[in-house]
This record gives C-alpha cells, sequence and structure tokens, in this order.
C-alpha cells in the first residue's frame, strides 16, 4: 500500500506546493525534455539573430536607408523583442507546463505579446502597401514616399499597435467566465472572450490577410505587365538579347513564388491559434492552455521566418552579413560601402 502511494506522488507532480489549487506538473522523459528544449533554443536564437542582423545591417549601412528598407527594420524590431521577450517565456511554461515568473509578469508578458505581434502584422501590411505604391504609381512614390514619411508611418503603426493593446486591457478582452483559464496557481494564458476573439481575428488575421492579398496581388500583375514590355521590346531591338526575356520570366516566378511565401507563412502560422481562440469559449478543451502554447509556438515562429522571406531575399543581405561576422563593420568607413556592386 506504501509503494502504491509513493508511485502515485511519483506519477502526479504539482507546480507548487499548494495541493489541489497548484496546477498539474506533466512529467516527462528526460530525453524529451532535451529535444524540446534544444529545439526550443534553435527556434529562439534564429528569432533573435535573425532579425538582428537585419536591424544592425539597416541601421549602418547608409546606403540602406530607405523607406522600403526602414519598414523592414520595423518588422525586424518587432520579431527581435518577440524573440527576447515573448517567445523564452512562453517555451519555459510550454515545456515545464507551469508559469514561474509570478502573476505581475503575466501580466506584463501578456501586453508585451499583444503589442508585438500586432506591431508585426502590421508591419508586414505596410510593407506590401509600400510595394504596392513602388511597383503600381513608381513615380508618385520617388515624390511622395520620403524618409520621413516613412518614420511617421512606423510611429503609426506602433501607435495602433499600443492603442489596440490598451483598447483589448480596458474593455477586458479576457475577462469572460467562459475563457477564465487561470483555474489554478502556476498557470498564465491570456485568451480572448467570445466577443472579441472574433474582433481580435478580424483586426490581426483576416483584414491584414486580405490587405496583404490584394497588395501583392496588383503587384504581381504589374509586375507580369512590365516583364512583357519588356521581353517584346528586347526582341525588337536586337536578337542576340533574346536571352534578356528568359530573365524576365525568371524573375517573374521568383517574384510568384516570393509573393506567395509571404502570404502563406503569415496565414499557415496564424490561422491554427485564431481558430482555437474562437472555438475555446464553446467547447470543452481537456487542456485548452496546453494547445494555446502549442499554437503560440506556431504563431511565433513567422517571427523566426520574416527575416529569412524579407530579408535573405535581398541581394544585400549576404553581403552585409559578411562585413558583420568577418567584423569589417567596425571599420570606421565601413557604413558607406556600396553592397549593390559585384565585389566588395
Amino acid at each position: 500500500m506504501e509503494l502504491t502511494e509513493v508511485q502515485e506522488l511519483q506519477q502526479v507532480q504539482y507546480c507548487f506546493h499548494y495541493g489541489n489549487i497548484s496546477c498539474l506538473k506533466e512529467v516527462r522523459p528526460v530525453a524529451v525534455y532535451i529535444i524540446l528544449y534544444i529545439f526550443a533554443a534553435a527556434s529562439v536564437m534564429l528569432t533573435i539573430f535573425g532579425n538582428l542582423v537585419v536591424i544592425i545591417s539597416i541601421s549602418h549601412f547608409k546606403q540602406l536607408h530607405t523607406p522600403t528598407n526602414l519598414l523592414v527594420l520595423s518588422l525586424a524590431v518587432a520579431d527581435f523583442l518577440v524573440g527576447l521577450m515573448v517567445m523564452p517565456f512562453t517555451i519555459i511554461q510550454s515545456i515545464e507546463t507551469c508559469w514561474y515568473f509570478g502573476d505581475i509578469f503575466c501580466y506584463l508578458h501578456s501586453v508585451f505579446y499583444l503589442v508585438l505581434t500586432s506591431a508585426s502584422i502590421s508591419s508586414l501590411v505596410f510593407i506590401a502597401i509600400d510595394r504596392y505604391f513602388a511597383v503600381c504609381y513608381p513615380f508618385l512614390y520617388t515624390a511622395k514616399i520620403t524618409i520621413p514619411v516613412t518614420w511617421g508611418v512606423i510611429g503609426l503603426s506602433w501607435f495602433l499597435s499600443v492603442f489596440y493593446t490598451w483598447a483589448i486591457l480596458y474593455f477586458r478582452g479576457n475577462a469572460d467566465g467562459v475563457t477564465e483559464l487561470k483555474a489554478c496557481i502556476g498557470d498564465c494564458v491570456f485568451v480572448f472572450n467570445s466577443k472579441w476573439g472574433v474582433v481580435d481575428t478580424f483586426m490581426t488575421l483576416l483584414i491584414p490577410f486580405f490587405l496583404m492579398l490584394v497588395f501583392y496581388t496588383n503587384v504581381f500583375i504589374v509586375a507580369r505587365r512590365h516583364a512583357r514590355v519588356i521581353s517584346s521590346m528586347t526582341q525588337q531591338i536586337a536578337s542576340a538579347e533574346v536571352n534578356k526575356e528568359n530573365v524576365s520570366k525568371k524573375s517573374e516566378r521568383k517574384a510568384a513564388k516570393t509573393l506567395g511565401i509571404v502570404i502563406s507563412v503569415f496565414f499557415l502560422c496564424w490561422v491554427p491559434y485564431y481558430i482555437f481562440t474562437l472555438i475555446v469559449p464553446y467547447t470543452n478543451v481537456l487542456n485548452p492552455s496546453l494547445v494555446i502554447h502549442a499554437l503560440c509556438w506556431v504563431g511565433y515562429f513567422n517571427s523566426s521566418l520574416n527575416p529569412i522571406i524579407y530579408a535573405f531575399f535581398y541581394p544585400w543581405f549576404q553581403k552585409s552579413l559578411k562585413l558583420i561576422v568577418t567584423f569589417r563593420i567596425c571599420s570606421p568607413s565601413s557604413s558607406l560601402i556600396n553592397l549593390t556592386t559585384e565585389n566588395h
């Protein structure tokens, strides 16, 4: 009888020594813990250092101080802060199945999550708008979209993110008895109530996705039209330049592929989380907190992929990365290096 009680104590552990009021701690084999932490650490490092390279590159090299790159910089800052201030704590809670950082930091963690993910998503939308005007209205873009205007847009993006977070907290977007999932000591989870769940789905998923789809579709249509014009012109000018047509078609396919990746990654990373937050108030999920944390991992992974999608496709990124790794960036005149030349 005593042996049975000891086995039960080994199988059932609590986050804190408060008996039944503390959350249950899920016990896993050591090998599983190691695998989870290695994967988690890799995703966090990718998010932090990938976005940090983008931040350093655009901030340091004067040639990269363009409106489009400043928007990419804003996106990288948001994603960098997600990797630094949000992901590590969510990952620890997901793996340990316990929140060890207190109620105050739980509240702050939720605020950081709401502000930074909103800023990241709004930056994606403004990048889509920027590229739309750059491709579809190039003369208007050159005359109107200046560096000061872009800084104003970035400020607006972050202000809207902070204001939206304030509205959620002020109107108690998660204070609903149906969705109050913190039923024990040692848990920290933010879930919208039924009304704010619908509002948030439209504000941070459906509307941004629709805008990105519309703008990027127009960009692709105009780029395709330009490629056809260039192709017909090269055929009329000289037969020796016929291979330029293949270059145009290749660029067209690359643009289509890039735009497809942008929209698909954004959509696939966040749709599972939003679907679950919509249905959880109306369903009896066995462990909703665990599911939400797992889906947050997927959503945060979008911040890990953004520097790859928006930076690695730029020709200057690999060159600036080499300069950073080799410490040539420490040279006093390194900020004036031309990153668009074939050879440095």
